[in-house]
C-alpha cells in the first residue's frame, strides 16, 4: 500500500508517494561493505599523496631522470637540479606549497568531478544513497544546481587540462629513458614510469566528456566518419572507466613509491641496457 504524500521534500524510499518503510532498509547482505572499501580506498590515496607532494624529499633519480608525476612539472627555483624539465617560472616556495601546484588543483578537480568519482563518493561518503533500497539521511536533494555540487559542471575543462598533463607525463617517461652515463638507458622505472602514462592516457581518454567532445554533438554520424570512428574507440573505452579510475590510482601510488624508494637508495633501480 502506499503511503499518503509528505508535505516536506523527501528523496530516495523516504520520498513521497512511495511505500512507507519504518527500517532503515530491509537488505539482509552486506551493502555496506562496497561503500565502506570505496571510502578506504578513497582515504588511502588521498593521505598518502598529500604527504609525498608535501615532504620534497625523494622525488627526483638525476642518474636515469626518473621523476614521481606528483612533482611533475617541477617549475620551481625549489626543486632539486635537473627536475625542472620545462624551465623554472617560478621562485622559491615556501614548504606548504606543494612543488607541484601548477597542475595539481587541477587533476584533483578533473578527479573530483569525474563521472565515476561522483557516483563513487556520492554513495559512500554522502549516501545518497549508500545503496540499493537503502534509505538516505538527508531530508531533501538539490542535485548539482548550488554551491559546492555545481562546480561539477565545469567537468570538461578539467578535461582539457589533463590532456595537457598526460602528454607532459608522457615527455617525462620518455625523457626517463636515460643511462647513468649518459645515451640510451632502459630499467625496470622505465616501464613502471611507461605503464603509469599509458593506464593515464587511457582513463583520461575514457572519460564521458572526451565521448561527448569527439561525437556527442554531431547529429549525422555519416557526414563526419572519423569523428564517429573515434567516437567508437572511445564509446568502448568509456565502458571501462570504473577500472581505470581505481587502477590508475593504483599505477601512480606505484610509480612514486618505487621513484622515491630509488631516489632515497632503499633500493637499486634493476637496469637492462646502460
Amino acid at each position: 500500500m502506499s503511503a499518503p504524500a509528505d508535505n516536506g521534500v523527501g528523496t530516495g524510499v523516504r520520498a513521497p508517494k512511495r511505500a512507507r518503510i519504518a527500517e532503515r532498509t530491509l537488505r539482509t547482505d552486506r551493502w555496506w561493505l562496497q561503500p565502506l572499501l570505496t571510502v578506504l580506498g578513497l582515504s588511502a590515496f588521498i593521505i598518502y599523496a598529500t604527504v609525498r607532494s608535501f615532504v620534497r624529499t625523494a622525488y627526483w633519480v638525476p642518474d636515469y631522470h626518473y621523476l614521481t608525476p606528483f612533482y611533475s612539472p617541477c617549475l620551481s627555483t625549489s626543486c632539486v637540479e635537473g627536475s625542472s624539465h620545462f624551465g623554472h617560472w617560478f621562485g622559491d616556495l615556501p614548504g606548504f606549497i606543494p612543488l607541484g601546484f601548477v597542475v595539481l588543483p587541477f587533476l584533483l578537480g578533473f578527479r573530483l568531478t569525474c563521472y565515476y568519482y561522483r557516483k563513487a563518493y556520492y554513495r559512500s561518503v554522502w549516501f545518497s544513497p549508500p545503496a540499493c533500497a537503502v534509505a538516505e539521511p538527508h531530508a531533501k536533494y538539490t542535485g548539482e544546481t548550488r554551491l559546492p555540487l555545481i562546480i561539477q559542471n565545469v567537468h570538461r575543462y578539467f578535461f582539457y587540462v589533463a590532456l595537457i598533463v598526460s602528454l607532459v607525463n608522457t615527455y617525462d617517461a620518455i625523457t626517463a629513458f636515460h643511462g647513468k652515463t649518459g645515451g640510451f638507458g632502459f630499467g625496470l622505472g622505465n616501464i613502471i614510469l611507461l605503464g603509469n602514462v599509458i593506464l593515464l592516457w587511457a582513463y583520461t581518454l575514457s572519460c564521458h566528456s572526451c565521448r561527448h567532445v569527439t561525437g556527442g554533438r554531431l547529429k549525422h554520424f555519416s557526414q563526419h566518419p572519423v569523428r564517429y570512428w573515434i567516437w567508437t574507440k572511445v564509446s568502448k573505452l568509456n565502458t571501462r572507466h570504473m577500472t581505470l579510475a581505481w587502477t590508475t590510482l593504483g599505477t601512480l601510488v606505484l610509480t612514486d613509491f618505487y621513484v622515491m624508494l630509488v631516489a632515497s637508495g632503499a633500493i637499486s633501480d634493476l637496469r637492462f641496457v646502460n
